[in-house]
């Protein structure tokens, strides 16, 4: 990774948060086009490392046990070679950022097996795209097959074959078909056989060895689907099978289990006695629980009526490598029986709930790893105390806010089941934002997130189900500001439910469920402006899998947002009153005069009837103009969704232009200063357009593989500030250059040309204060960037060089040649003769900034630079 880019990730730090010197920045290259014309163009993490995300898996080295790899169900896959003191992402540029499992080859440990698509059933879950392998222990991935899977569950190695290796695929959760069952290879991935499959509604979730006869596999069948508000989470194709030659043959292993519908199930082989598996099985009714069987499955006994909370969540088992009859499983708590199955006891351990792995130490019993929402845990006294590691930036943003903090602004996320902080997106401190900076500011799962834009102390944050609060963080008390339902009224709200700030008076909020609320007073109270905005369609009468499911189905609807509810919503910055809202069932509804009366779109050419309308924006710059994202991934559709009106909503016309296909979209931003730069965060990415939405080119230097769900623009900066589901937030700083690309008649510039940059600040840094070892800091900004474009590559010397008012040479900067977008950061600073003697800060004024080719002046560009206010 290019140091100089400002994505400089945090574990390349750790080496100089105690060093007792500063070096003086020089200027750097911040990025390089090659293939990607706005590949110079890099975005920088934030973080945060405060709070982590959900690990779904951890694998370790049998011959080198300081090495680690895990699995981020939505945040890539990070290597350590030091037990975790330090971790590297190792997969950001491929298909996939949801992983469900990754495996180390038994006999060569620079083997390694992945399964894409995490392997859950919940609201958040991504998808994936199939079985990658690495022979070079990670460095290079190659994609093996089963694209279609999208849902791994498993993966087995063979230990006798290495290149025998076995792949449940639970297959798609939005839609039948796709490659589902159990797959095997004998050729190392190169082809692969279907060896178990059940219906196009049926995947294969567990498998397991008889740790002494590896021909003997039991595999556990899973029947589920889930739509937009919508769960089937079981059905009667589940069930235990055995094979004991290899996949020749299966048996059905019935005896004794529930006869109703079956939902996920988890099977598991004794470590000490082969004969005795276990399985935990969920069932419709009181059928479920924990079952044993002393002959290889052949009979099951019920052991006790234990189950998860939310098996498609959870729903793991691991028998303990060191005692007999002690199990191990994940749930919101991490149970343990110690009888077989017959009571399961709750561990009350100092970490974060909702477990979802563990690793055994096998030469250590009181060595363990966790793996859970709130990331990766370590103990060495069997549980009793615990190290968090606190050096992966996972976190799974919802939403985030942008405020108008003064010096620098604070951003804001809503995090999935780690409530909601905030942070400073730079520091006087020289070596950036400490994650002791960062401070929670929401509990629960976290999602909006609005600042006052008149007084950025008083912020609103929100938690699942329409719940708010509005926070004075000068004195840090919290109270309600949600509104309060009559008793005999319960209404219906999205897990994310939209919230805003009036822009044109602070004290009017918005916020809407199956109804639009006002508040005229902060919150203090709520008046409802309307009746039921959805189609109003009873979820129960909807076909799942072909068919309308009875209150029995197994977890119907667990775990799932109410439907028929807003799920955007924004009032124009132009016209008091103009409010637009869409719904998770394919309806817009517009309001002209502050939500007394209301028009209903439902219409939308190109799109699904039902798709979720995922944002809605209106114009920043004209009157009627509004935009809107759709997806429809719910059913199984993964095109992009992307409309523009120019009459308040009444028709829409399509700018998905050449956005990907699979690649649906969650959020669109209009740049305040240009109607025609919009961006779009889609399922993989961040996007920008120059001409309205006909061609969209990628932003992805320094960006990994990731689920873009939020974009917010801060204009005193010229910011575009992004939120990912899975590695926290980014920033592309100042964006004046790419609203300069979207002025141009003719697309990108036919000459060499440097770029406007925003006006630059002299802050002074407080040179002695530094991080403590272990707080980890994520580097600031360059006070400002110089960016050009060059049509083709050149040759011969080119410099961007800084001139004073007298026309004297300040600074001479050495420049890229390379086609494309190029930009370079810059200290404000003459160059210096050692880091003891940096070089002495420029003067506030107007500087004259060139690109020059072999003393030629290729392009001119003023830079006015500024006292810290």
């Amino acid at each position: 990774m290019n140091p100089a880019i400002f994505a400089v990730s945090f574990f390349a730090t750790l080496n100089s948060l105690n060093s007792p010197v500063r070096v003086p920045r020089v200027a750097r290259v911040v990025g390089l086009a090659g293939n990607d014309p706005l590949g110079g163009l890099a975005l920088r993490s934030i973080g945060p490392t405060l709070t982590t995300g959900r690990i779904a898996d951890v694998a370790i080295d049998p011959t080198n046990r300081s090495i680690w790899y895990v699995a981020a169900a939505s945040g890539g896959l990070w290597k350590t070679e030091n037990r975790g003191l330090t971790f590297t992402p190792i997969f950001d540029s491929y298909g996939s950022y949801s992983l469900a499992t990754v495996v180390i080859d038994p006999k060569n440990p620079s083997v390694l097996w992945l399964g894409t698509g995490e392997n859950s059933s919940q609201r958040s879950v991504g998808f994936g795209d199939g079985v990658y392998k690495s022979t070079d222990a990670g460095k290079t991935w190659q994609r093996m097959g089963l694209e279609k899977s999208e849902h791994i569950g498993k993966i087995l190695i063979d230990p006798r074959k290495p290149d025998t290796v076995y792949v449940a695929a639970q297959g798609p959760l939005w839609s039948p078909g796709g490659e589902r069952g159990l797959y095997k290879t004998t050729d190392g991935g190169k082809t692969w056989a279907a060896i178990l499959t059940v219906s196009e509604n049926t995947g294969i979730s567990d498998i397991v060895f008889d740790p002494k006869k590896p021909d003997t596999i039991y595999a556990a069948s899973y029947q589920r689907r889930r739509h937009t508000g919508v769960l089937v989470a079981g059905g009667p194709e589940g069930m235990i099978y055995r094979t004991d030659n290899g996949g020749k043959s299966w048996k059905k292993l019935d005896k004794g289990l529930p006869t109703v519908d079956k939902g996920r199930i988890a099977v598991a082989v004794s470590p000490q006695k082969p004969e005795v598996v276990y399985a935990l099985v969920t069932a419709s009714g009181k059928e479920g629980g924990f079952f044993r069987s002393k002959n290889k499955g052949e009979q099951w006994e019920k052991m006790s009526a234990w189950g998860p909370s939310d098996a498609q969540y959870y729903g793991e088992i691991f028998p303990d490598p060191f005692t007999f009859d002690k199990i191990w499983a994940v749930d919101t708590l991490f149970t343990m029986s110690a009888d077989g199955g017959k009571t399961f006891t709750g561990q009350r351990w100092n970490t974060h709930v909702d477990y979802h792995d563990i690793e055994f130490d096998p030469t250590d019993p009181k060595h363990l790893i966790l793996g859970c929402d709130g990331g990766l845990y370590e103990s060495y006294d069997g549980g009793a105390s615990w190290r968090h590691f606190n050096n992966l930036p996972l976190s799974q943003f919802y939403r985030l806010e942008a405020d108008n903090r003064k010096p620098f602004y604070f951003v804001y996320g809503g995090m999935q089941d780690n409530g909601t902080i905030g942070a400073p997106v730079r520091s006087l401190a020289p070596q950036g934002v400490r994650m002791s900076e960062w401070e929670t500011v929401g509990g629960g799962d976290g999602f909006q997130a609005r600042a006052d834009y008149t007084n950025p102390d008083t912020l609103y944050t929100s938690s699942q189900n329409g719940s708010f609060q509005r926070l004075d963080k000068k004195t840090g008390v919290g109270v309600s500001a949600s509104p309060r339902l009559p008793l005999t009224e319960r209404g219906r709200w999205n897990w994310d439910t939209p919230f805003l700030i009036s822009p044109h008076n602070p004290n009017t909020l918005w916020m809407a469920g199956n109804k639009v609320f006002r508040s005229d007073d902060k919150g203090a109270s709520w008046k409802p402006l309307t009746g039921d905005i959805s189609r109003n369609i009873d979820r129960n009468t909807l076909p799942v899998m072909g068919k309308v499911w009875d209150e029995n189905a197994v977890n119907r609807h667990r775990s799932t947002t109410d439907f028929g509810v807003a799920n955007a919503l924004d009032e124009s910055v132009n016209v008091k009153g103009l409010v637009y809202l869409g719904t998770d069932d394919g309806l817009i509804q517009v309001s002209e005069d502050d939500g007394k009366t209301w028009r209903k779109e439902e219409d939308f050419p190109g799109v699904p009837k039902m798709a979720t309308v995922s944002d809605i924006a209106a114009s920043k710059h004209d009157t009627s103009t509004v935009y809107a994202s759709f997806h429809d991934f719910q059913h199984g559709d993964f095109k992009p969704y992307v409309l523009k009106s120019v009459d308040r909503g009444k028709t829409w016309t399509s700018i998905a232009g050449d956005l990907p296909a699979r690649n649906f979209v969650w959020t669109i931003a209009e740049d305040p200063k240009n109607p025609k730069l919009l961006f779009v965060g889609t399922e993989f990415g961040l996007f920008v357009t120059f001409d309205g939405g006909t061609h969209w080119l990628p932003l992805k230097n320094g960006l990994p593989t990731i689920e873009v769900r939020d974009i917010a623009i801060q204009p005193d900066w010229s910011d575009l500030v992004v939120g990912t589901f899975g590695r926290g937030g980014y920033i592309l700083d100042d964006i004046t250059a790419l609203r300069a690309l979207a002025q141009l008649e003719t697309g990108m510039p036919s000459a060499a040309t440097l770029l406007p940059s925003r006006k630059a600040t002299l802050y002074p840094e407080l040179g002695y204060i530094r991080a403590a070892q272990g707080n980890i800091n994520f580097p600031n900004p360059w006070p400002t960037y110089f960016t050009y474009w060059l049509p083709t590559e050149v040759k011969g010397k080119l410099t961007v060089t800084v001139r004073d008012d007298k026309d004297n040479v300040v600074r001479e900067l050495e420049a890229p040649m390379t086609a494309g977008i190029q930009r370079l950061g810059w200290d404000l600073r003459q160059p210096g003769q050692t880091r003891f003697a940096p070089g002495r800060t420029l003067t506030p004024g107007t500087y004259t900034v060139q690109l020059v080719l072999d003393e030629k002046v290729l392009s001119t560009q003023k830079l006015e630079v500024a006292a810290a206010p």
